[in-house]
């Protein structure tokens, strides 16, 4: 195995990576937030990761379970794996993390970017959070570097620097597979949107040719699928499949092409229906806000058009 990194930081950039190993993957979806989860192993070792897990959650009733975590963990434990990382690739607007309840089990370290303090700091002043939440990441075990190396096992392993859709989004390239978190969708889905607050769709359409400039056959992982068409679920693809199909950023179609079409559609969509639960609880890596004098947590609701 050879790894060779070129890297002209923030602009131009050229990748080549060679890696033969490609990870065992497992995948599991929550089709309530049409959320695909991984577990990514060594096939050398034991050693394994959790990418962008979920907590089930019933908005309604305020209920919460771990279907999917259990199954991740009963999966783990029958394959006697060693959980060396709970990954984030962003803070997620539409799902629950189930990090902290699979770390109690398993261990493993929760990873996610070093500029989630930039989301804290936004999302502590939406939320009115007081001095208690503190807004510097030690919520999370680590905090990755942009383009920060690591090891999975044998496995080479890059936090890939990939902003737009938040300031915090990294695809997570290991071995020969990418996990892009929303960055991207399945050819026919296109791309995230990049209206939260911090995001920015050119820089969105920078992060993109990042990843389309590693190896054309590498497979890519997406984070989400929303099935278009009604067409079966779809999770895996390619750099190059991306790069000739892609319906938002495939060979093509320039940056200021993809602003304006991408600002544009941003403006028709409503938002995620669990991004209140969801950006209080993952700011937190995952931890739910500390209950209150009767023993029982409560996430807020901004009201931010007063009709007095």
């Amino acid at each position: 195995m050879v790894l060779l990194l070129l890297i002209n930081h923030k602009t131009n950039f050229a990748m080549q990576w060679t890696c033969e190993a490609e990870p065992l993957v497992r995948h599991y979806y929550d089709e309530t937030t049409n959320t695909v989860s991984y577990l990514v192993q060594d096939p050398t070792s034991n050693a394994c990761a959790v990418v962008d897990s979920v907590l089930n959650f019933d908005y309604a009733a305020g209920a919460i379970s771990t279907e999917i975590a259990d199954q991740i963990i009963t999966d783990i434990r029958a394959q006697a794996g060693d959980l060396r990382y709970l990954i984030e690739t962003h803070v997620h607007a539409d799902h629950l993390s189930a990090a902290p309840y699979i770390q109690e089990r398993l261990g493993g370290k929760i990873m996610i970017s070093e500029h989630i303090t930039q989301v804290q700091k936004e999302f502590g002043r939406l939320f009115n959070e007081g001095t208690e939440f503190e807004r510097d990441g030690s919520q999370f075990d680590v905090l990755l570097k942009e383009d920060q190396m690591y090891e999975l096992g044998s496995l080479p392993c890059m936090a890939l620097y990939t902003p737009g859709h938040t300031p915090a989004c990294m695809t997570h390239v290991i071995g020969m597979a990418a996990f892009v978190g929303d960055t991207l969708f399945m050819p026919d889905g296109g791309t995230a949107r990049a209206d939260f607050p911090g995001g920015c769709a050119r820089q969105l359409y920078q992060s993109i040719q990042r990843v389309l400039s590693l190896p054309e056959s590498m497979p890519l992982y997406m984070c989400h699928d929303y099935q278009p068409g009604g067409r079966a679920l779809a999770f895996k693809t390619s750099v190059s499949e991306e790069r000739a199909h892609n319906i938002h950023v495939r060979e093509g179609i320039s940056e200021d092409a993809f602003v304006e079409m991408r600002t544009t559609r941003d403006k028709t969509l409503g938002m995620p229906r669990l991004i209140l639960p969801s950006l209080q609880v993952n700011m937190r890596a995952g931890h739910f806000p500390q209950p209150e004098n009767n023993d029982t947590v409560y996430l807020k609701i901004p009201i931010t058009n007063n009709p007095d």
